[in-house]
């Protein structure tokens, strides 16, 4: 049998630190150390360029963002240039993998689910290439995905617009797109939307696609983890 998936809540963290946090869980699932592990949060305002990204995907200028209050980060996961901010919901998956393509498969379908029962028909357009990677409604994107594997186990991992400051994305080339128009739940649905229930809702999903049962954690389990 499968084991379970750990889910820890840590609310709002600034990405830097999450990064670093990811990566010493990352060192402790490498060693069989802790079972495999979802980190769910939000980050202040922030843009993470992939190992596909180029200088286009920033027109205004590192500076420029930083001098708006968004940092600039450059990060080891697939994808292009995408944007974290308070009131989207991020997740990384830190899990022993054997399929790389099948897991962000499955992230999709765990998504689009999630959007399903908030009544919004999502789809994948992963026939169309590697840049459209994640979750549309009809022609707008509304969740980001992008992985990076290390001796089996994944980092990184997915971003839904929930109910985020959708104006960031209009100084960007996201995900590599110029014509992209990206979406969230709130724009979709017209309803003010909190995180909670969401986040609720892509627990049931994952544990439903992945075939696994879920058990939440309080951060307080990470221990030495959660500092470093």
């Amino acid at each position: 049998m499968t084991d379970p998936l750990r889910v820890i809540r840590l609310g709002l963290v600034e990405y830097q630190a999450a990064l670093a946090l990811q990566q010493r869980v990352r060192a402790a699932r490498q060693a069989d150390a802790i079972p495999d592990t979802m980190l769910l949060l939000e980050h202040p305002p922030v843009l993470t360029r992939g190992r596909r990204k180029s200088p286009e995907d920033l027109p205004m200028g590192d500076a420029w963002y930083r001098a708006n209050g968004i940092d600039v980060v450059d990060v080891d996961r697939g994808g292009k240039v995408t944007y974290h901010g308070p009131g989207q919901l991020v997740g990384y998956p830190i899990v022993r993998v054997t399929d790389v393509v099948g897991f962000v498969r499955d992230m999709e379908q765990a998504i689009i689910s999630a959007l399903a029962h908030e009544q919004v028909e999502a789809h994948s357009r992963t026939c169309e290439g590697p840049d459209f990677t994640g979750v549309w409604v009809e022609d707008r994107k509304i969740a980001s995905i992008g992985v990076h594997v290390a001796k089996g186990v994944t980092t990184h991992g997915f971003a839904v617009n929930v109910q985020n400051d959708m104006q960031p994305w209009n100084w960007i080339v996201a995900c590599g797109l110029p014509e992209v128009q990206m979406t969230s739940l709130y724009m979709e649905t017209g309803r003010p939307e909190r995180l909670e229930p969401f986040t609720a809702r892509i627990i049931e999903a994952f544990s439903a696609r992945l075939d696994r049962e879920t058990f939440e954690a309080d951060a307080a389990d990470l221990g030495a983890l959660a500092t470093g």
